[in-house]
């Protein structure tokens, strides 16, 4: 077996990180015996490496070497790749083809982004991993095949089985042995290594003096995130080489080519972007939250209307009991906050109208001139304001939540009505309005 540095010099790797010279030990390790391996890592990490390095130290290696992409190769099509077909199995199929399984029989599969294979394709794979059978599509007859399956996914395994995407059974017949690629940002000794060998062979490619980092580059270089990892990298490097006259690069000319440079600010690696149905579920909770204030202030503004009409706050008091625990709540500050409330509420009030008052000082607490206000024979009519000046369509949701909440209680007005937060009478008078 080849020590880890001569399979370094071998396929041109570099870097000295102990994760890294862990991982190409593990390829070492594994490679004389026919295992399934699965290589973890970020997109841009270099996983393609470890499966050549497999295959070259083992048994195999005078056999065919196959990588197969399998996020490059249509849904549609991915079974006749890796199986073949028989002639005349769908249309277009105008002669029996062989699969890369038939192909790399005695030899090695490296299947990349396995865990793109559609669901479908992964029973037929599981099958080949449990003992060495498939069938060609449109075909009845049972095929061997001796292959070894080395397999890479830049793809949380875990979050894929999770949500369906991936067979667990499958996964562990894969992950016999798992060897991680760490991520270019942990190996922060390599990343002048590497730029210096891409900027060597860039130059030597395009016949040009090569690339010089200043120490303030090197800083810049060696802390800078690599979202894109070693791929980023070498496509740095060439940029610079091809585009930079002066060989010499300072800090100021780097930080010309690195996106958002000096912003290691924390970000999540890996999430999918949400799901229309996770959003519409935001939307329903936001919408829930907008009518719960909405029916806070009508309530605010219907003790208010009885406080100004009647003047007596001890009796506003007496004859909304649950309107005001609704409002405040059971805790001793929100009740204290009621008392601030009514204590400094307005009690000049007329027959026809209500007068102007002035900054006065009420024990202290300072209340601002109002504007008069002309009296209304309905006490109410301030809800209807509310709805006059509704807008983004709140009513047509609000009858969507209240059929919702209907419906999921079967037809229970009281259930209904604590599930959206309202009392049953207010459920009721919104039915009627809403004609449901």
């Amino acid at each position: 077996m080849e020590s880890v540095q001569s399979v370094k010099q071998r396929f041109e790797l570099i870097g000295n990180d102990p994760g890294f010279n862990r991982a190409i030990e593990k390829s070492l390790q594994v490679a004389p015996t026919d295992i399934s391996v699965l290589v973890t890592g970020e997109s841009g990490v270099g996983k393609e490496s470890i499966p050549k390095i497999i295959h070259s130290q083992s048994f195999r290696k005078h056999a065919k070497y196959i990588a197969v992409n399998c996020g490059a190769i249509p849904e549609g099509t991915i079974d006749s790749e890796l199986f073949g077909h028989e002639k005349g199995a769908f249309t277009g199929a105008t002669s029996t083809r062989s699969g890369y399984f038939e192909v790399a029989d005695g030899g090695t599969i490296f299947l990349d982004e396995v865990g793109e294979l559609p669901l479908p394709t992964q029973v037929r794979l599981l099958r080949v991993l449990e003992n060495g059978e498939f069938l060609k599509v449109g075909s009845s007859t049972t095929q061997k095949t001796d292959v070894r399956i080395v397999a890479a996914t830049n793809v949380r395994m875990y979050n894929a089985i999770e949500k369906g995407k991936f067979r667990e059974d499958l996964y562990y017949r894969l992950s016999t042995v798992e060897i991680d690629l760490p991520p270019l940002r942990e190996r922060k000794g390599d990343i002048h290594l590497l730029f210096r060998k891409f900027a060597s062979d860039f130059a030597m490619k395009y016949k040009m003096p090569t690339l010089r980092l200043d120490e303030n580059a090197i800083s810049m270089l060696t802390n800078y995130r690599w979202s894109g990892n070693i791929r980023q990298l070498r496509n740095i490097a060439e940029q610079i080489s091809v585009l930079e006259k002066e060989r010499n690069i300072t800090a100021a000319t780097l930080h010309n080519y690195l996106p958002d440079a000096g912003k290691n600010l924390p970000a999540v690696i890996g999430e999918k972007k949400k799901t229309d149905s996770e959003f519409a579920n935001e939307r329903e909770i936001l919408y829930k939250v907008l009518f719960d204030m909405k029916n806070d202030l009508n309530d605010l503004k219907k003790l208010t209307n009885e406080l100004m009409e009647s003047g007596n706050a001890k009796d506003v008091r007496e004859e909304n009991p649950g309107l005001i625990k609704r409002i405040y709540g059971n805790h001793k500050e929100n009740e204290q906050d009621y008392e601030d409330v009514i204590d400094n509420a307005y009690d000049y009030t007329q027959e026809e109208h209500i007068t102007p008052v002035q900054k006065t000082n009420i024990d202290n607490h300072y209340i601002e001139p109002v504007e008069p206000v002309e009296p209304s024979n309905d006490r109410y009519d301030f809800a209807q304001e509310i709805e006059e000046e509704e807008s983004l369509s709140l009513a047509d949701k609000e009858i969507e939540l209240i059929k919702k909440s209907l419906n999921r209680h079967k037809g229970k007005r009281k259930a209904a009505a604590d599930d959206l937060g309202i009392s049953e009478r207010t459920l009721y008078r919104k039915i009627k309005q809403y004609g449901l």
